[in-house]
């Protein structure tokens, strides 16, 4: 039997979640990023940003934009990580053209982030415990041991990482986030 795409992405979703909600990184962490799924093609998140919420973590969600540093060897656009008040600013989030429920960005300076601005709340300390997210696929380099990640080409999470660790460094930290690899793609076949 051929199963919709969307009733994929919502079994897959239940299984990340079910597996998630008992692991110990996930259960000890007070900071979480999740991202925020397509209407299809990725599994579904919006069980586990329910949880993470209801279990008293700060959730912060991906959040693109110009980058304020211009440099012809820096990205244009650059991804932040913006922190969800709680769950009906959760449910009050808009989908944007592709579907994917994003914060407004008339909002944005009012928020905590992990990197933020001048403008930004609490965000000089901000470092996160857990980052969950997608990729097209994964693999393992044989020679470092070290989880390669294909993602949709653009590097946001690529830089952001780079970035939070270098964030990481500065404020005295040795601990870096636990990265959570999720594939975005159908897992099965007809």
């Amino acid at each position: 039997m051929v199963l919709p795409a969307q009733t994929k992405s919502s079994i897959a979703g239940s299984v990340v979640f079910n597996t998630l909600r008992n692991f110990k990184p996930y259960v000890d962490a007070k900071r979480v990023s999740v991202f925020l799924s397509m209407p299809t093609g990725e599994i579904q998140t919006d069980g586990i940003v329910r949880h993470a919420l209801e279990s008293g973590k700060e959730v912060f969600i991906p959040y693109l934009h110009k980058n304020p540093l211009a440099s012809p060897n820096l990205p244009a656009r650059v991804m932040d990580m913006v922190r969800l008040r709680d769950l009906h600013d959760y449910e009050s989030l808009k989908p944007d053209r592709w579907g994917i429920p994003s914060i407004d960005p008339a909002t944005v300076h009012e928020r905590q982030r992990v990197f933020g601005g001048p403008d930004a709340h609490h965000s000089d300390q901000t470092l996160l415990d857990l980052i969950l997210m997608p990729g097209v696929a994964f693999d393992i380099d044989p020679e470092a041991g070290a989880i390669r990640r294909l993602g949709h080409g653009k590097g946001f999470y690529d830089y952001f990482i780079n970035r939070h660790n270098q964030k990481s460094v500065e404020l005295g930290k040795q601990e870096t986030p636990v990265l959570l690899l999720v594939a975005t793609i159908n897992l099965w076949t007809a």
